[in-house]
């Protein structure tokens, strides 16, 4: 699969940040298909095809998941904990992208199977350079394992 075709899932429950984020993608010349979803149900809905989620041609798995932690419904901690159990998700990368500096939060996330934590920068250009980066090392630098059976 060509790093472009590569979908990114956003789970992100704040409308200003999803806009800062895809503006984000676009600034940094990230041409990946994007898919939102803002709550942590509507996450495992998505990973799993179930419901709305079910057509895979309009809603792929994603190559890579950029994950908040306070989410609505189910958190980001819990989404993590049920992907592990998903033998056919299990090696998706997670970043898990949130406002949090607990350290509790930092180590049940890579606990959960997180592949690393960022902290949403507060400044646009701060967090475009993450963004940018972030693309760079998982769409581009990173050899993806294959698929999970």
């Amino acid at each position: 699969m060509n790093a472009d075709d590569c979908t990114i899932l956003l789970v992100e429950d704040e409308t200003v940040d999803v806009l800062m984020i895809r503006r984000a993608l676009t600034r940094a010349r990230l041409a990946n298909p994007l898919q939102v979803v803002q709550d942590g149900d509507a996450a495992v809905n998505y990973l799993g095809g179930v419901g709305d989620f079910a057509d895979r041609r309009r809603y792929p798995l994603p190559g890579l998941i950029l994950l908040d932690l306070k989410l609505p419904r189910r958190s980001g901690l819990e989404v993590l904990e049920w992907r592990r159990e998903q033998p056919g998700l299990r090696r998706i990368p997670v970043v898990v992208l949130t406002s949090s500096r607990e350290a509790d939060d930092v180590h049940r996330a890579y606990d959960a199977g997180a592949n690393s934590y960022l902290v949403k920068p507060v400044q646009f250009e701060a967090l475009f350079e993450m963004v940018r980066s972030l693309g760079s090392y998982w769409l581009i630098l990173n050899e993806p394992p294959a698929a999970d059976h």
